[in-house]
C-alpha cells in the first residue's frame, strides 16, 4: 500500500511539471505531429483489421443465438451496432493499444533515460519531462477518439460483408437494425472514454518510462508495468465513466 501511494504521489507530480511548465510553442508543435504519426496513424492498420474481424464475429454469434421464430432477425444489426459502439470500439481497442502504443511509449522514453540523454536535456534547461510527454498526451487524447470512430464504421462494414457472404441474415435485415433506435449519445459516450483511456495510456507509460532504471532490463521491466498499469487503470476508468455518463 505504502509503495502505491508513493508511485501515485510520484505520477502526479510528474503531471504537474508536464502541464505547469510546456516548452515553446514551436518544439511543442514539431514533436505533437511527429508523436501523431507515430501512437496515432501507425495504430490504424491493426485497429482496421481487428474491427473487421470482430464485427464480422458479434454478428455470426448474436445471429446463431436468436432462435425464437418470434425474434426479428433485425435485431442481429442492432446487438452488432450497439456492441460495438458501447465497449468495443473504446475499451477493447484502448486495451490493445496499451500493449501497442504503451510499451512504445515507455521502452522509448525508459531508453532515453539509461542513455542519460534525458540528463542532458536538464542541463542545457529544457523541462524534458513536457517535452518528451506532453505532445504524446496531446496526440492521442485529441485523435485516438477518431480511431474509435473507425473501428466503429469498420466493425459495422465487417459484420455487413460476413452477412452479405454467409447470407445468415438478410442485408436489409441487417440495415434495418442499424438504424433501429440509434442514439447518437453512445457514440459521443465512446468518444469521451477513449480520449480518457489515451491519457491512461499515454501518462502512464511516460511515467514508468521516464523513471526507468537498470539498464535494458529495467527498460523491459518499465514497459511490462505501464502495460499491466495502464489496462487496469483503463477498466477501473471505464467504470467510472459508465456510472457517470449512462446511469
Amino acid at each position: 500500500m505504502k509503495n502505491s501511494l508513493e508511485l501515485l504521489g510520484r505520477y502526479f507530480l510528474l503531471m504537474k511539471i508536464v502541464f505547469s511548465r510546456p516548452e515553446k510553442g514551436k518544439l511543442f508543435w514539431k514533436q505533437f505531429f511527429i508523436d501523431t504519426e507515430k501512437l496515432v496513424l501507425s495504430s490504424i492498420p491493426i485497429i482496421a483489421v481487428i474491427s473487421v474481424f470482430i464485427g464480422a464475429v458479434i454478428v455470426i454469434q448474436t445471429a446463431s443465438n436468436i432462435e425464437s421464430p418470434f425474434i426479428s432477425k433485425m435485431y442481429v444489426g442492432y446487438m452488432a451496432r450497439e456492441s460495438l459502439a458501447l465497449e468495443f470500439c473504446s475499451t477493447m481497442i484502448a486495451l490493445i493499444l496499451a500493449g501497442k502504443v504503451g510499451s512504445n511509449i515507455s521502452s522509448e522514453i525508459g531508453s532515453m533515460r539509461i542513455t542519460e540523454q534525458i540528463d542532458a536535456m536538464e542541463m542545457m534547461g529544457i523541462n524534458s519531462a513536457s517535452y518528451l510527454i506532453l505532445p504524446k498526451i496531446a496526440a492521442a487524447t485529441i485523435f485516438n477518439p477518431l480511431l474509435m470512430v473507425m473501428s466503429f464504421i469498420l466493425g459495422l462494414l465487417g459484420g455487413a460483408i460476413i452477412v452479405m457472404i454467409t447470407g445468415i441474415v438478410t442485408l436489409s435485415q441487417y440495415s434495418e437494425g442499424l438504424h433501429y433506435a440509434f442514439r447518437s449519445y453512445y457514440i459521443f459516450y465512446s468518444m469521451v472514454k477513449m480520449s480518457a483511456f489515451s491519457f491512461v495510456i499515454t501518462s502512464v507509460s511516460s511515467f514508468y518510462g521516464y523513471n526507468a532504471s537498470g539498464g535494458s532490463l529495467g527498460v523491459g521491466s518499465s514497459s511490462t508495468k505501464a502495460i499491466v498499469v495502464s489496462s487496469v487503470t483503463i477498466l477501473l476508468v471505464n467504470l467510472i465513466i459508465t456510472q457517470l455518463m449512462l446511469n
